[in-house]
């Protein structure tokens, strides 16, 4: 009887060794993290998207080009607003860096002021890659946007031929020291060089509609003599139109972007023309360029995206 006795307690003793190890083992698997490349880490890169502002359809595209890489990749992307304000896009840059992402894409609100965003995010270790505009300071990874200085001589190029090389212009300048403003009347300006065309009135909107309106009312109430308008953006052109179509006056509008609203308008024979950028690629192209960089792959420090104007 005792040696049955104690046979049982031999088998209990081994029968909770096994179950103990075995366990052991299944649970450091379950509770490790592993998602199946065996080193416990979650392998999906964490991007971040600090867009300039979303009041402004050129950037909602922009974003949702973004987005659409992103899941189709397989990254995760954490988009902030900067509403257009330096400080904003700061806060919200320093935000990225405390949720620990992988990479930076900035779309500035200024090119001189996102420098010290750009450089929180390399004190931080963290690459950046800008959209659109681009920063006058920092270390930036890749800078990918269309090229702007061509886009505004394209848009110079046809108001000249439009008038016949002679008239009077209005140029309604985007945000003061952003790249694009800064750009599109560079090439703009090189436009006219050499023609009969004056520019009679140069004055910022900051890219957006309702100061269009109201800046292009007050420049048709102290310009007698206007033949066209070339705005720096879109939102400028169509809050400039409404402008032009309360005077009554016939003068030829062309914008930049080619949003919706302003194909609509173009279509619709009320804007003459504008140049169309792909924002939705350049969100898409921002993201493929950020898993390149985080992969340890090279690549080019300026990545241009096609340009055209619409003109029908």
């Amino acid at each position: 009887m005792k040696k049955m006795k104690k046979a049982l307690v031999l088998l209990l003793v081994l029968l909770l060794t096994v179950s103990i190890f075995g366990c052991g083992g299944n649970g450091d698997e379950g509770d490790n993290g592993d998602n199946g490349d065996g080193n416990g880490e979650d392998t999906a890169k964490k991007i971040g998207l600090v867009v300039s502002t979303l009041n402004n359809p050129f950037f909602v595209d922009l974003r949702d080009g973004a987005q659409a890489k992103a899941t189709e990749l397989g990254a995760e992307l954490i988009i902030l607003d900067s509403q257009d304000d330096a400080a904003t896009e700061l806060s919200n840059v320093e935000d990225l860096i405390t949720q620990g992402v992988d990479l930076i894409m900035i779309n500035p609100t200024d090119s001189d002021a996102v420098g010290s965003a750009v450089a929180a995010a390399n004190g931080a270790g963290i690459p950046v890659v800008t959209l659109d505009r681009s920063a006058n300071s920092g270390e930036v990874e890749a800078h990918i946007a269309s090229d702007n200085v061509a886009g505004g001589k394209m848009a110079g190029d046809f108001i000249v031929a439009q008038l016949g090389g002679t008239g009077k212009v209005v140029e309604l300048e985007g945000i003061p020291g952003a790249s694009a403003a800064r750009e599109r009347g560079e090439g703009f300006n090189s436009a006219l060089e050499g023609t009969e065309i004056e520019v009679v009135a140069k004055q910022t909107a900051n890219f957006d509609r309702a100061e269009g309106l109201s800046v292009m009312e007050n420049i048709l109430q102290a310009q007698a003599e206007i033949d066209a308008v070339f705005a720096h953006n879109d939102e400028m052109a169509l809050g400039a139109l409404e402008a032009i179509k309360a005077s009554g006056r016939e003068i030829l509008v062309v914008g930049f972007d080619a949003t919706e609203d302003a194909v609509t308008s173009v279509q619709a024979g009320e804007m003459a023309a504008t140049v169309q950028q792909l924002p939705k690629e350049i969100g898409g192209m921002g993201v493929d360029t950020a898993m390149k960089i985080l992969a340890g792959e090279s690549v080019d420090e300026y990545i241009p995206v096609e340009l055209q104007l619409v003109t029908e």
